[in-house]
């Protein structure tokens, strides 16, 4: 996936994904860095494949691996990390071959991706991806995590 090797070197991506290694090293919830993203990826990617759904690869791979790229953003100055990842994925995205569809295709399931929406497949399905992919039974900040509390030792299904 010669366009997700782009990414994963574009100077924007690598300077956030270290910023936020660095701003969630004391972090006792779920961190965000690349083990996550690639989590959600493989998620996204299964589901993907389990409902038969004709979305490429690296559209998939490139929704997780941007989908919290604002969080650095985030933690410094207060702006929402799904906005300013939006815009920030767009930047990067657009330097990495994909077009202006794939490029609106991927932002707005990054920007939509904090709340359970219908607006597209892709929106969903990251949304989706990105809950399964924590592991809240087997935390040990269970018990002042922000999730709903009867959600904490469930597992999530959709």
């Amino acid at each position: 996936m010669e366009r997700i090797d782009r990414i994963m070197a574009h100077p924007l991506f690598v300077s956030n994904q270290k910023g936020i290694e660095e701003l969630e090293q004391e972090r006792i919830f779920c961190r965000h860095g690349m083990n996550h993203c690639l989590d959600v990826a493989r998620i996204l990617y299964i589901k993907v494949l389990e409902q038969n759904i004709a979305i490429p690869k690296d559209i998939i791979y490139a929704t997780a691996l941007l989908h919290d790229i604002g969080r650095c953003v985030e933690y410094e100055a207060g702006t929402s990390h799904h906005m300013v990842g939006g815009e920030l994925a767009n930047r990067i995205l657009s330097q990495c071959g994909y077009s202006y569809e794939e490029c609106k295709q991927i932002t707005e399931a990054i920007t939509a991706h904090k709340e359970k929406r219908n607006d597209s497949t892709l929106c969903k399905l990251l949304y989706e991806a990105d809950k399964l992919s924590r592991n809240c039974f087997d935390c040990p900040a269970i018990e002042d995590c922000y999730w709903p509390r009867d959600r904490k030792n469930k597992v999530i299904t959709y």
